[in-house]
């Protein structure tokens, strides 16, 4: 009887430990909703580097100042290996440190405006006499050309309005701010075969050519004559609703080809075109102190890792660009992104995994220049699929996300459909949380976000989808992305669900499936467009 009490208890104990095993991922995924709701520290991440570094230009000191206390902030977390990792920008980096704008006459106004990147100052403040110049629609050169000859003693002294006023109307029918669920599931759904397709660009167009110039190129042609012929400010209209202002940058990166521009709300814009209409002079006046950094040539991209066990020289990585333009503080684009995958990694080391693989943040710069930053990186590290370097075969796979504050609803994962599976069976459960899955893709172009630069290379990029919020109809490269324009309990679901994804890739037995090489798509060919 003895005997057989001892050999049940013996067995017992062998039994325990297994049956204490059998739900791990459920026990983590517990362990990592409790972190997050409990212990966040994602709007705390999302403060400092809009707050304290936005914006964040890349190659300006802000953006690199934001990478080295994200550095120490996640050593604090237990990070290792936190570095600034350098790659050829190729340009100054420049930072707007002033902008006031009046309308002096015939009232006296305040405007609104934000300033082009990498164009000129005022050296003080200007005041001159507005001039509108109104550009041909649809221009050929020749075209283009006579009417510049024809205003080019209009324009000598003058603060020029490049362009017609843009009608902007009053919308009806505004777009939602989440996707319906059954959309979403459309998506997302691996047995539907147009998976993957929602958003994206369905072309020109049918009913008009194209037109004979490109806007870059009228835009440098217009920068060219305003320069040539002695015009003090170029005025564009921002063309958007509420007073939302997009401005970008002169494409040259060279100050001496454009002078001050600026990009005025479309409200200022058009009061002062129709005072201009009515025969009425209008004199502006504005102070622009911009400054240049010839050591921004040189960017970084923000380097950290959990070092991995067994599987340590295998990696997995994640990340969004920390880079933004210069009108707000870049909160939904992308300090957000960053200060999310920055906490899912927090998580799990928080919970106290210990991953079998190595887990590496990156925080790219670069990205609102071409996603520079990441392609950058992929070359140097892994190379691509046509010329594969040492690293290229230890990557698991790359998460990214960049779209806003609104929760991550799936994932387009490049590789074979078996790849998705996986990420599609560690999202499941959280189907609570407005996650639906995860589909594959096989394209190769790079565009978007930074995912792209590991989908070009044939490596698994993985981008997460998310609702839309106020994305795409506010915020999105305007001067309206800031800190308020976060949903926090989105953008904790969306940690929880990544941190679950990541812990799934950092402990499994074998990597992502790749495509074979014989389902390799080719490169895509260069594009030619300007």
């Amino acid at each position: 009887m003895m005997r057989r009490v001892s050999t049940l208890i013996a067995l017992l104990a062998l039994v325990a430990p297994l049956a204490g095993q059998s739900r791990p991922d459920a026990d983590i995924n517990a362990k990592i909703r409790q972190e997050e709701n409990a212990r966040s520290k994602i709007m705390h991440t999302l403060h400092v580097l809009t707050d304290v570094y936005g914006p964040r230009v890349t190659g300006s000191p802000s953006l690199k100042a934001a990478g080295e206390w994200a550095i120490k902030e996640m050593a604090s977390w237990g990070f290792s290996n936190g570095h600034l990792e350098p790659w050829d920008f190729g340009h100054p980096g420049w930072v707007n440190e002033r902008l006031t704008a009046h309308i002096v006459a015939p009232v006296k106004d305040a405007l609104v405006a934000e300033v082009l990147a990498w164009t000129p100052g005022t050296n003080g403040v200007i005041a001159a006499q507005a001039y509108q110049l109104s550009l041909p629609d649809r221009p050929t050169p020749a075209e283009l050309t006579a009417f510049l000859d024809s205003a080019k003693d209009k324009v000598k002294g003058r603060i020029v309005l490049a362009g017609t006023h843009v009608f902007v109307p009053v919308n009806f029918d505004p777009p939602a701010k989440r996707r319906p669920d059954d959309q979403v599931r459309t998506q997302y759904d691996p047995n539907n075969p147009n998976a993957g397709q929602f958003g994206r660009g369905r072309g020109g167009r049918g009913d008009q050519p194209p037109p004979p110039m490109t806007a870059n190129e009228i835009n440098r042609r217009v920068d060219e004559f305003l320069v040539a012929n002695g015009a003090r400010l170029r005025v564009n209209d921002a063309g958007r609703e509420h007073g939302q202002i997009i401005a970008f940058s002169n494409r040259t990166y060279d100050l001496a080809k454009a002078v001050p521009t600026v990009v005025l709300r479309n409200e200022d814009y058009g009061r002062i075109a129709r005072i201009l209409a009515d025969g009425t002079p209008v004199e502006l006046e504005a102070d622009i102190v911009n400054k240049v950094y010839p050591e921004g040539r040189t960017a970084y991209n923000t380097i950290a890792e959990i070092p991995g066990t067994d599987k340590k020289d295998e990696v997995v990585m994640l990340g969004g660009h920390l880079d933004s333009w210069h009108s707000a503080t870049g909160a939904t684009d992308n300090a957000i992104g960053c200060a999310t995958m920055m906490e899912a990694a927090r998580i799990l080391k928080a919970i106290g995994v210990t991953p079998r693989r190595t887990i590496r943040v990156a925080l790219w710069s670069g990205e609102e220049e071409g996603i520079l930053g990441s392609q950058a990186y992929v070359r140097e590290h892994f190379g691509s699929f046509e010329s594969q370097k040492k690293e290229y075969a230890t990557l698991v796979g790359y998460l990214n996300i960049d779209s806003g504050t609104g929760r991550a609803r799936g994932a387009s994962v490049f590789g074979p459909p078996s790849a998705a599976t996986i990420v599609r069976e560690a999202l499941a459960p959280f189907a609570d949380l407005g996650v639906v899955g995860a589909v594959a893709t096989t394209s190769r172009n790079v565009g978007g976000t930074d995912s792209t630069a590991f989908n070009n290379a044939g490596l698994p990029g993985i981008g997460f989808g998310q609702d839309p919020i106020e994305y795409n109809s506010h915020t999105h490269h305007t001067n309206l992305d800031t800190y308020e324009r976060i949903v926090e309990d989105d953008v904790k679901a969306s940690a929880i669900e990544i941190a679950a994804t990541l812990y799934r890739l950092a402990m499994r037995d074998e990597m992502l499936p790749r495509l074979p090489a014989a389902q390799m798509p080719p490169l895509p060919k260069p594009s030619t467009a300007q």
